[in-house]
Formats: structure tokens, sequence, C-alpha cells
């Protein structure tokens, strides 16, 4: 087979560095399961070395504008991030797929573990084991927020959103939803098309 005739066989996408979608739903229940089950300390981390290092299912920039819409929306941040890249992946067969894999390994971890900490909560050395684990939650989480700020912060008026993120919930205490609202218009302001790049595109 000539050349051309190799290159128009691949699938589409495969050139350009497009991540592959449409996983069999098996895939997608078995992956979002493996993950609801190893995700100590918080699902982030987790999540994006799974879809995106080691599946290459989306990318860092669709991980972050999912991520972004879960953190947006009411509800857990990890059911959310499973219904988005579910539906993307295989539809709304994929949602239900994803959804079911990540809550059902903490359904169940989560019953045994509570029924354990009623009867045994106050000991010494639980109280010690939990306050570690939260040490370490805290480090995977600023992990993933280093790696995603590499790729996603590119100017410096990226840093002043984000910090005025910060400034807003952590010191003047306003809500998750109301600073969102705001920050976000402001960087959409920012970040329109201006006219010299319109005129660009357009020659």
């Amino acid at each position: 087979m000539s050349e051309t005739g190799t290159r128009l066989a691949r699938p589409e996408g495969i050139d350009r560095g497009v991540p592959p979608t449409g996983a069999p739903i098996g895939q997608i229940f078995l992956e979002f399961l493996i993950i609801g089950a190893t995700s100590f300390g918080g699902v982030v981390p987790y999540l994006r070395g799974s879809l995106v290092t080691k599946r290459n299912w989306i990318d860092d920039k669709e991980f972050v504008e999912m991520l972004s819409i879960s953190q947006s929306l009411p509800g857990l941040n990890a059911t959310n991030m499973a219904i988005l890249v579910g539906q993307k992946l295989h539809g709304a067969l994929g949602a239900v797929a994803a959804i079911i894999g990540i809550c059902l390994p903490g359904a169940v971890i989560m019953y045994i573990v509570g029924l354990f900490y009623r009867l045994h909560g106050e000991h010494v050395w639980i109280t010690a084991a939990l306050k570690g684990v939260a040490a370490a939650a805290v480090g995977l989480i600023l992990s993933t927020v280093v790696g995603l700020s590499k790729k996603s912060l590119t100017g410096k008026f990226d840093f002043i959103f984000m910090a005025l993120t910060v400034l807003a919930v952590n010191r003047l205490h306003q809500s998750v939803p109301r600073t969102l609202i705001v920050v976000g218009l402001l960087a959409v302001l920012f970040h329109r098309p201006r006219k010299e790049q319109k005129e660009t595109a357009a020659s």
C-alpha cells in the first residue's frame, strides 16, 4: 500500500494529536472503577493521571475546562467529571458507566469505614492517621494544581484572575458560584477576540 493510502487508513485525529474517543463501555466503567477505588485523599490528581496521562482520552485543556464546569455546578467534582468524560467518550451510556464505576467502590468502602469509625473513631492512633492522610491529600491536590497551571496559565493576567479568585473565596468569604461568575466574566472580557485578531484571521 502506498504512503498516501496508509495515511488515509489511519483513524481520524491521530496525526493531529487529538485524543481518541469512542472507548468501549466496559473500559470506561473499569477505568472509573479503578479511580474510585484508588483515589485516596482527593480524586482530581487520579482523574488527570488516568484520563489524560494514561488513557489520553482527553488532553489537559479539556480536563481544565471540564473541571471548571464541574466546580461551577452543584454536586461532587468527581461525579460531575465522570458524567462529562463518559458522555464525551460514549454518549449517555458512557456517562452512566462512568458515574457507577467511580461511585461504587467509595460507597462500599465508606460504609465499612463508617462502621469501623463509629466503634473506634476516638482511638489516638486513628486520629493521628487521619491527620496524616489530610496532609497527604493537600500535597496531592497541590501537585496537580502546579502541573495544570504550567499549561493553563499562559499570561500574567491569568495569574491575576487566579489571585482574585483565591482572594474572593478565602479572604472576602464570597461564595464559589458568585466568584466564578464575576471572575469568569472578567476573564471572558479580557480574552475576547480583539479587532486586530479578527482582521488577521479574516485575511
